[in-house]
């Protein structure tokens, strides 16, 4: 048996005696109650055996809760593969791997499974990329291939991912597709539902009721249903004789899991993929480095397009500065704070009868405000927070700024540096775009996508979207032009995956934008110099990813090396790290103390400790998994300490800092 306890040191097997009457329900996977400690804790059977090398005394299986096998010896493997490579316990993962029971749910009978139906493939489709109709045979044959796909712009992406999944149901396995949000999957299901029926596919989110998440799991348990398609935690699915594994945009933030032990979707994929012996693909419009280090590695094949077809595909990409000058050019332009030939473009796009989408760093007015004379960032007096603009007080834009930390107005304000009482806007939101484009667009309907109010689908014509990073809504056809503004906004985060997150935003905005030869544009408001910028107008998004890799092979960050970031109080931290056996080439950073707010909680302790710290762990890449096993083992002996000072363990954070 294997108890639900987050305690590292009862992450292993207890051997229980079966009672007679509970024989033929207590099977390897079933979902079971039993005492332990003096206390009834659930559990899951993991295997049936005559004997045991235990010379105690053994308690008694208390009870099954269902008869449901729904621990599958693929999840229970993948479950061990996970908790080692991320140094968490089984019992974290198996949490994110098997939903809670719902015994309505359970008690209903499983639909009859409909044979697959006859299905076509877009040929011409898949042939536009080199080697495209050898992974379709592959997959066919079931040759388990594995490609890092990047797709084109203006691609209809879900039905090419439905095609996939078709195929791997004619060979009958079944298939697990991961997407970053609820818009991106409910296109998937629309598009696989139109080849397989609504019958063959279900989608699995954590907005579903209990009930409805339940029964569509059990629908993937019982082999009803070929195609899951889901969120994070769907990687798990359990899929009877998983043929493929897709993960489409993997360098969204959402593909990783804020819960420990903190597993990304993607590594979980892979994990699966290569114990199962499943094909993978890894896709998006852009990449990351992790996708190009499976392709320099050779575990995956490159599935790209050759330079021809990407150049008659990709929309003409034009990169500008934005300066004060080149607004003052035009007066129209200055009243929608765009550069003239931003202006120009949305005004020739808007003239043809097609959509402009407005890409901004942020929503809100104006999030953000600097000194107009010496652009230092203008801070609260009180606080020392930043100010903003919360809202228009007037047709100028003009109101009283206000803090973004205490909400204190300062209509009085003097810029801390120079003196000065003149502010300008560093970033300005969704709703300032919105309504400086609507005095400089009369007449054209403007729509905002952010926030609560995310918009799926536009329909063809003169409109002009402003959208947040993230929120752009399709449209029917293509937009005619994209301005991506404040792109130095993007860029300048402090963050190590600034410039990659950066040209997955823009690369996700320019392929919902027609092709040049339609008269598709997009400007991008950034220096032109910049590498980030130039693979976007030269729609290179392997090149860039390969200089990612080797930036962070040269300062040594992941995926080149394996870094394990422990959070916790000092002494904590020491008590850890002196009883972890580090492997000889680990490397010690730190410790530096962390700003209150900048870490997730660590379960057992307050919300904001007194002395919160991190130091990093650096090992080569070949020593990941003696790193997370010495950090587990650590964690296994405090815990049996009962150590009063939690830590919390990370393994390849995608945010460092």
């Amino acid at each position: 048996m294997l108890p639900m306890l987050p305690l590292p040191h009862l992450d292993r097997e207890f051997d229980y005696l079966v009672p007679r009457e509970l024989e033929e329900q207590a099977q390897p996977g079933v979902r079971v109650r039993i005492r332990f400690a003096g206390r009834l804790v659930d559990g899951f059977v993991v295997s049936r055996t005559a004997t045991s090398d235990h010379q105690g005394r053994f308690g008694w299986l208390e009870r099954v809760i269902s008869p449901e096998r729904v621990l599958t010896p693929e999840i229970t493997r993948l479950v061990e593969l996970v908790a080692a490579r991320y140094a968490g316990t089984r019992a974290d993962v198996l949490r994110l791997a098997v939903p809670p029971r719902h015994a309505r749910a359970e008690a209903e009978a499983a639909p009859e499974s409909a044979p697959t139906p006859e299905h076509a493939v877009d040929r011409e489709a898949w042939a536009q990329y080199v080697h495209g109709e050898a992974f379709l045979t592959a997959l066919a044959e079931q040759r388990s291939p594995r490609a890092v796909w990047q797709a084109l712009p203006g691609e209809d992406w879900p039905a090419r991912l439905a095609e996939l999944s078709a195929i791997a149901a004619g060979a009958d396995t079944g298939t697990v597709i991961v997407v970053p949000d609820q818009r991106d999957l409910d296109r998937v299901v629309a598009a696989v539902e139109s080849l397989l029926g609504s019958n063959r596919v279900v989608g699995l989110a954590a907005g579903l009721g209990p009930a409805l998440r339940y029964r569509r799991w059990l629908a993937a348990l019982r082999g009803t249903a070929k195609v899951v398609v889901g969120t994070r935690s769907s990687v798990f699915a359990p899929t009877p004789r998983t043929g493929l594994i897709v993960i489409w945009d993997d360098g969204d933030d959402s593909h990783s899991e804020p819960r420990a032990p903190y597993p990304h979707a993607r590594e979980v994929a892979l994990l699966r993929a290569y114990a199962g012996g499943s094909a993978m693909v890894v896709a998006g419009h852009a990449r990351t480095a992790e996708g190009q280090a499976l392709v320099d590695s050779g575990w995956a094949h490159d599935l790209v397009a050759s330079r021809d077809v990407v150049r008659a595909r990709a929309p003409k990409i034009t990169a500008l500065a934005d300066s004060d000058h080149a607004l003052a050019r035009d007066p129209g332009a200055r009243a929608a704070r765009l550069p003239a030939i931003a202006f120009a473009a949305a005004r020739e796009a808007l003239g043809a009868g097609r959509g402009v989408l407005v890409q901004v760093p942020r929503r809100g007015y104006v999030p953000s405000l600097a000194c107009g004379k010496c652009r230092a960032p203008a801070r609260c007096r009180r606080c020392n927070g930043p100010l903003a603009l919360p809202s228009a007080a007037g047709p100028d834009g003009a109101g009283t700024p206000a803090c973004r930390w205490c909400g204190v107005a300062d209509a009085a304000h003097r810029c801390h540096a120079c003196g000065a009482r003149a502010l300008r806007a560093v970033v300005v939101g969704a709703g300032r775009t919105a309504e400086e484009l609507g005095r400089a667009f009369p007449g054209v309907p403007v729509r905002m996508s952010g926030g609560n109010d995310v918009i799926d689908v536009v329909e063809q014509g003169p409109a002009l979207v402003v959208s947040t990073v993230g929120a752009e809504p399709v449209m029917t056809g293509g937009y005619g032009a994209a301005l991506l503004l404040d792109g130095w906004a993007l860029l300048g985060r402090p963050d190590l995956r600034a410039a990659e997150e950066t040209l997955r935003r823009w690369m996700t905005a320019s392929a919902l934008v027609k092709p040049f030869g339609d008269g598709g544009q997009v400007v991008v408001v950034a220096d032109s110099g910049i590498p980030t910028v130039q693979a976007l107008v030269r729609w290179d998004p392997v090149g860039h990813a390969r200089a990612q890799y080797e930036e962070r092979a040269e300062v040594g960050f992941p995926p080149a090396i394996h870094l394990a970031a422990v959070d916790g109080s000092a002494k904590a931290i020491s008590e850890l790290l002196e009883l972890a056996d580090l492997p000889d080439n680990a490397e010690l950073l730190g410790p530096v103390e962390l700003p209150a707010g900048a870490r997730l909680p660590v379960a057992g302790e307050s919300p904001e400790p007194a002395d919160v710290e991190r130091m990093l762990v650096r090992v080569p890449r070949g020593e990941g998994k003696p790193l997370a096993e010495a950090l587990s083992a650590a964690q296994a002996v405090r815990s049996a300490r009962r150590e009063s000072h939690p830590v919390r363990v990370q393994i390849d954070p995608i945010h460092i800092g």
